[in-house]
């Protein structure tokens, strides 16, 4: 069975009946045959095979509350896990990861953990969800063109479909293109800078996403998100 098929059926039944059908579009064929291809010819591709739907199989469409939209996967070794901005334990945080907890801190007051696993978040309802599902070692955006964007469009119009309110949170220029097809009526799309280093102090730290978020939720009788990261990371 293609790899593809195979992470398709590991998949909740709510995200295969929403975007299941993708999986046999041409697009997504080829996808499938490009990573094939790069990875027969010796190309480092993270993240992992088994990790490339993580975001999807840790949280079911059923739960979402969330939606942290990033660009690409982490492209360094042992970085990538299939959450956006997650690294796992023992993995030093990258800059971006760091300022979301400071502004995580300046916000509501959670303490920065002392890893960069984000599993906790997913399991409470975050999609962790990056634009490109995979990435080349050390060439960020290389897999930007190869289709994965309009998988992951697909995702998002899901998520926006949806009857129950979804708090939409937009971190930069890529991530702001994507508000235009949310349904903002229902949903809250929270737009900001980005947090890397070089776009955090313009409009990032300050911008309260996670209060916004959660007295969003709270206004619409939905129970807010826990944004404490525990000791662990359960896998």
């Amino acid at each position: 069975m293609p790899f593809f098929d195979k992470a398709r059926a590991s998949l909740p039944a709510c995200w295969q009946a929403a975007i299941g059908g993708e999986f046999d579009a041409p697009y997504m064929r080829a996808l499938e045959a490009l990573i094939a291809s790069e990875s027969a010819a010796g190309k480092t591709l993270y993240p992992a095979e088994e990790l490339i739907f993580a975001a999807l199989a840790r949280t079911p469409l059923s739960r979402v509350k969330a939606v942290i939209l990033g660009q690409d996967p982490y492209h360094g070794p042992g970085q990538a896990m299939g959450l956006a901005f997650s690294v796992p334990p023992g993995i030093r945080c990258p800059p971006s990861l760091r300022n979301i907890f400071k502004e995580l801190e300046a916000d509501i007051g959670v303490p920065a953990p002392r890893h960069g696993c984000l599993l906790d978040w997913a399991d409470r309802g975050v999609l962790l969800l990056n634009a490109s599902l995979t990435v080349e070692h050390g060439k960020a955006g290389s897999h930007a063109r190869a289709g994965w964007q309009r998988f992951t469009d697909r995702v998002l119009q899901a998520v926006s479909a949806r009857s129950a309110p979804v708090a939409f949170l937009l971190w930069g220029n890529h991530a702001r293109s994507k508000a235009p097809m949310l349904d903002a009526e229902r949903h809250l799309v929270h737009v900001s800078e980005h947090p890397s280093p070089l776009a955090a102090y313009r409009g990032f730290f300050g911008s309260r996403p996670f209060s916004k978020t959660n007295a969003f939720l709270a206004a619409r009788g939905i129970t807010p998100i826990d944004w404490q990261i525990g000791s662990g990371c359960a896998r």
